[in-house]
């Protein structure tokens, strides 16, 4: 007897990032394609954990995340955006930011339900919604600059309107999103029942006179969001797989029902050890400076190149034009970037649920010095396709 299997997710393969990364290392190409460091996290925090390991937390932690996490996490909110969140009603640690957001849609989107996405997005938000049993509604950020257009997200919600998805510091176009932009956002949702999924894992990124602002900071989006951030992205330890969500009793008690049975709770060790961590806030309010550091370095060296360069408000990545440099398609320019060049990048259509090619690509400059010296010597030498 034979079986049919009926996906549930159809249209999904393989990531652009695993595809990409595997053929990096087949060809030895310097990987600036995945968002992830090189470079090891502080050795304090490692500390921390080992301390937590050998002191035996090494058993479950209470579902929503221990106390002193949340508690931390709840002040440093408090003093960042100006709002207070109950650490025992309102904080939920996740395992990771991508486990937060499909959490977040599970808990509120019912099958038909539509979720006002803004595209380029992140290429978890779609399958999560499709999980849910919802509806995509596609919402193009502006093209070349990648700013929301309120015009066509207000044109976008209808009375199925469940949820809206945003995403600054943005990846994949490093752009931030203003205080006119949130506090835009905030009257346009002000007469709607609309739950708002603000992913901020890039919150302590931002360069050259930019700020992020929190959906924490604005009443009127608070008290319908789901705010998610990432200690992997925070503390260069993106293989720990651990986040946080933020939000209103009312949601984070929906959410919780779905947390406890989806991932029940999230690595205990980490957790002890990022809450000692934590009691010092240099190390994310120096990222700005760290990563805008390396941005700088990455730009300079860019400049040497036919690449145009996009701008690099925030997040870790550079996104540049390939059209001087190439013809070919930004998948196709990336596949050959990295086997003829020695280089990985990802298309910027792999960001599109229709592969809109702009002829754009992304790269990550999260990565040590000589690595970045290494990738921009090898791009120095492009030749004409």
């Amino acid at each position: 007897m034979s079986r049919v299997m009926r996906s549930k997710l159809p249209q999904v393969g393989t990531t652009i990032f695993t595809v990409m990364s595997a053929l990096a290392a087949e060809h030895q190409a310097v990987n600036l394609g995945q968002g992830f460091p090189d470079f090891p996290c502080d050795p304090g925090l490692l500390d921390a954990v080992t301390r937590a390991m050998q002191a035996g937390h090494n058993q479950y932690p209470p579902m929503s995340g221990i106390a002193s996490l949340r508690e931390a996490v709840a002040r440093k909110v408090a003093t960042l955006y100006g709002r207070s969140y109950d650490p025992g009603t309102e904080i939920t640690i996740t395992a990771g930011a991508t486990q937060a957001i499909l959490t977040a849609l599970l808990a509120v989107v019912h099958p038909g339900d539509e979720v006002i996405v803004l595209e380029p997005c992140y290429d978890s938000y779609l399958p999560g919604i499709a999980l849910a049993g919802g509806v995509p509604d596609l919402v193009p950020l502006t093209p070349g600059t990648f700013r929301p257009d309120f015009a066509r997200i207000a044109a976008a919600i209808t009375p199925r309107t469940r949820a809206l998805l945003i995403n600054s510091p943005h990846n994949p176009s490093a752009t931030v999103w203003s205080d006119a932009d949130m506090l835009a956002l905030q009257d346009l949702l002000a007469p709607t029942d609309i739950y708002l999924i603000s992913d901020e894992v890039y919150e302590h990124m931002t360069f050259a006179g930019h700020t992020h602002c929190s959906a924490a900071a604005y009443p009127g989006l608070a008290e319908r969001a789901f705010i998610v951030s990432s200690f992997g992205k925070t503390y260069h330890v993106t293989g720990w797989k651990v986040g946080y969500v933020a939000a209103p009793a009312d949601l984070t008690a929906e959410f919780r029902k779905v947390h406890q049975f989806n991932v029940f709770t999230v690595n205990t060790p980490m957790q002890y050890g990022l809450a000692a961590f934590m009691e010092r806030p240099e190390p994310y309010l120096g990222l700005p400076a760290f990563y805008q550091r390396k941005r700088d370095l990455f730009r300079a060296g860019l400049e040497q190149t036919r690449f145009t360069l996009l701008p690099s408000e925030g997040s870790f990545f550079q996104c540049v034009e390939i059209g001087s440099v190439s013809t070919l398609g930004d998948a196709d320019f990336c596949r050959w970037l990295t086997t003829d060049i020695g280089v990985t990048a990802i298309p910027l259509s792999a960001f599109y649920a229709d592969g809109f090619d702009q002829g754009i690509v992304r790269f990550c400059f999260a990565k040590q010095d000589e690595t970045l010296y290494r990738a921009l010597e090898r791009l120095r030498t492009l030749p004409s396709l």
